[in-house]
């Protein structure tokens, strides 16, 4: 029997061609039409795996979540190491997919990654001490943090001329110059933030625990 000449389709396949659109043309070019189109598929088709868009950007955002490492929960370390380098993969993969940002930042609902990771994180603080609300709030805290960081460029905000800022804002005399260290800029930023939330967070515990 002769091979398709179009590879079969399913969920994998449609949610990896989704987020490819998405990540190329942002969240406004998915569209069934255009998705069928891609892959040369009818658009009734594509109804046969999700129901919905909304169904079908779910999965497209819960993918991304697959990228997040999690294996930092799973071997002895402490808390603060393991909320380090669990933030630092979280946002790795929200900065290769940053068109997706917006839709993630709504919540986990019934994604199963989005789960698994906040499960994961409430686990671990809980496991090294911290009271059920405040691991609450501190997984809250952290998404906050990353999210909000890949949601855009600090750097790259600032016009490249010199004499907008020369006359009004003398503080700002080298600001045409940021876009130019953007990456580095932005992810000196995080790593700043990072470190003083980690820190905070210690020193907070230290305190919880010192009078138990």
């Amino acid at each position: 029997m002769a091979r398709p000449r179009t590879p079969l389709l399913s969920r994998g396949r449609i949610v990896a061609a989704a987020l490819a659109l998405i990540d190329a043309e942002g969240l406004d070019a998915l569209s069934t039409r255009r998705l069928a189109t891609l892959l040369s598929v009818s658009g009734p088709s594509l109804y046969n795996h999700f129901g919905t868009k909304d169904e079908l950007l779910d999965a497209v955002v819960d993918s991304v979540m697959g990228e997040v490492d999690l294996s930092m929960f799973e071997r002895p370390a402490p808390w603060g190491e393991a909320l380090r380098d669990w933030a630092r993969s979280y946002r790795a993969a929200l900065a290769a997919h940053p068109h997706i940002v917006p839709v993630l930042a709504q919540g986990p609902g019934r994604r199963p990654n989005a789960l698994r990771l906040a499960d994961a994180v409430f686990g671990c603080l809980v496991e090294a001490g911290w009271p059920r609300g405040q691991a609450t709030r501190i997984g809250a805290l952290m998404r906050y943090f990353i999210t909000g960081s890949a949601l855009g460029s600090f750097a790259a905000g600032f016009p490249e001329d010199a004499k907008l800022y020369a006359a009004d804002y003398p503080h700002l005399g080298e600001a045409h110059l940021l876009a130019e260290h953007q990456r580095r800029i932005d992810e000196g930023a995080f790593e700043t933030g990072l470190q003083a939330l980690l820190d905070g967070l210690d020193l907070r515990f230290r305190r919880l625990t010192a009078t138990d």
